[in-house]
């Protein structure tokens, strides 16, 4: 329940001790290098040290300058806004106050901002089959945020529903993701497969979305197979 919490708290301080106590000279280079892979994120998937750490310090700075609360709300000059600075400077406060009380969902319910999504590129992406591409299938706020929220429900854990019990009249057992956004671990995905083929005793089927493609992963007691497939995802 508090993933992205956890990996952007730890990255968050990381980040500090290594830049402003740790590391040396001739080591920050390396460190860059390594946190720069840490909190890559690709266009169409969340990754929680990524969202976690910035999310962290946008709060930090934000009650830093006081840039919350009615009065800043209601304030629609957008050069007023830019230059806002209460000085109240209890950003380390606040983010102690959200790290204690908070979990996943109520952070993001609470603190994910319009201005966060813009800075941050945080956009609803489709894969362009044409160009092979991912491309921005929506900036509004509201559908970002509720498909943020929505994948994690559940526990952070992937929806798979039963499609069909006797799939191509042979017994075979048809499952499919729901995809939202975040896709499968295969490893996850290939081990669920098995032990849910153990209990079913025929092979069993996983539908998917992995690069923007549909994907078809099978296991039939022996042998791990999987294929693309040309499928439609659950919003047509």
């Amino acid at each position: 329940m508090t993933k992205i919490m956890n990996e952007g708290w730890a990255t968050y301080w990381h980040s500090r001790m290594m830049t402003e106590r740790l590391a040396t000279d001739q080591e920050i280079v390396d460190f860059c290098d390594h946190h720069s892979g840490a909190v890559a994120q690709a266009p169409g998937q969340i990754n929680p040290y990524k969202v976690g750490v910035e999310l962290f310090r946008d709060i930090e700075e934000r009650w830093n300058r006081g840039q919350h609360g009615p009065e800043w709300e209601d304030c629609q000059d957008f050069e007023k806004r830019r230059s806002w600075d209460t000085h109240a400077m209890v950003g380390r406060d606040k983010i102690f106050e959200v790290r204690r009380f908070h979990n996943d969902v109520t952070f993001i319910d609470s603190y994910l901002t319009p201005d966060f999504c813009e800075r941050h590129k945080l956009y609803q992406y489709k894969y362009n089959r044409k160009t092979g591409m991912y491309e921005i299938a929506s900036r509004d706020f509201g559908a970002i945020k509720e498909q943020l929220l929505t994948s994690l429900t559940n526990g952070g854990h992937p929806f798979i529903y039963v499609v069909d019990g006797n799939h191509a009249n042979r017994g075979e057992l048809y499952l499919k993701h729901r995809f939202e956004g975040v896709e499968l671990r295969v490893d996850h995905a290939r081990d669920t497969l098995k032990n849910v083929q153990t209990i079913w005793g025929r092979p069993v089927n996983l539908e998917t979305f992995v690069g923007g493609k549909g994907r078809l992963y099978s296991f039939d007691g022996q042998e791990h197979r999987d294929r693309e497939i040309a499928v439609e995802d659950d919003d047509g």
